[in-house]
């Protein structure tokens, strides 16, 4: 089991990609609404920054930042 050393820092800024794992299929724009509506309903219970993201159509780049008293990424 991979041990992962993770920094929590209160409003710190977090760079991740999310990839499908059959990368040459379109589920990714194909159900952009329901991204959407995963977004919106995740900001609600756990709020983040959305300061970029770059969504294509097999795998999704992020940059994130946390309010300025939560350090809890993992649960986004």
């Amino acid at each position: 089991m991979p041990h992962y050393l993770r920094a929590f820092v209160p409003g710190a800024s977090y760079f991740f990609t999310v990839a499908l794992l059959r990368r040459r299929r379109h589920l990714v724009t194909r159900h952009i609404d329901l991204l959407r509506e995963s977004f919106r309903h995740t900001r609600l219970d756990r709020p983040i920054r959305i300061d970029a993201i770059a969504i294509l159509p097999d795998h999704i780049h992020c940059i994130w930042t946390l309010p300025e008293v939560d350090t809890e990424y993992p649960t986004r």
